[in-house]
């Protein structure tokens, strides 16, 4: 349990700027990577990470306890779930012209494809590569940060997430053709 997200978060319900600021400075780093990775925009990512963190102030009781970070991760995924289904109600024909220099075109056609077959694709994969590409991809953690908090050889992770993301990119094409 994160009791100083848990303090500050009472102090966020009793209004305390600061406190919300103190967690925003801890956290929209990881909030801003998740829907980066989700979404591939910038300006999506920028958008979703200062909802999200409206929301904390607007809605603190919604936190209950526990993970802060892992609850946020929650809000902000669902956040961009939310964004990606408007996005399939009016999508778009076209790429933008200009894509992010740092955004790679798969990780804009990765947020693009369904959430439900990305979901169930990767649920297929075997823990010891779901868990890293969830880290990565998800967490917005370094390949460096997930060989730590494992415990296993960078080496042994940058190859199983390679090895997962083949396993995806396999199913998800068979996902999008169906």
């Amino acid at each position: 349990m994160d009791l100083d997200a848990e303090h500050l978060m009472m102090r966020v319900r009793a209004r305390d700027a600061n406190a919300l600021e103190t967690l925003y400075d801890a956290h929209h780093r990881l909030v801003y990577g998740v829907a980066m990775r989700m979404l591939g925009e910038v300006s999506a990512a920028e958008d979703v990470t200062q909802g999200v963190f409206l929301k904390v102030w607007s809605s603190p009781e919604l936190f209950r306890g526990g993970n802060f970070p892992a609850w946020i991760v929650r809000m902000t995924r669902n956040r961009c779930l939310d964004a990606l289904r408007s996005r399939n109600a009016h999508p778009q024909t076209e790429l933008p012209e200009t894509l992010p220099e740092d955004t790679a075109i798969e990780d804009v056609a990765f947020a693009n494809l369904d959430a439900r077959a990305v979901r169930s694709a990767l649920q297929a994969l075997p823990a010891e590569q779901r868990e890293p590409i969830e880290l990565g991809f998800f967490g917005g953690i370094t390949h460096e940060e997930i060989a730590r908090k494992s415990n296993v050889p960078l080496g042994t992770i940058k190859t199983r997430i390679r090895m997962g993301l083949k396993k995806l990119r396999t199913a998800l094409e068979g996902a999008v053709s169906a």
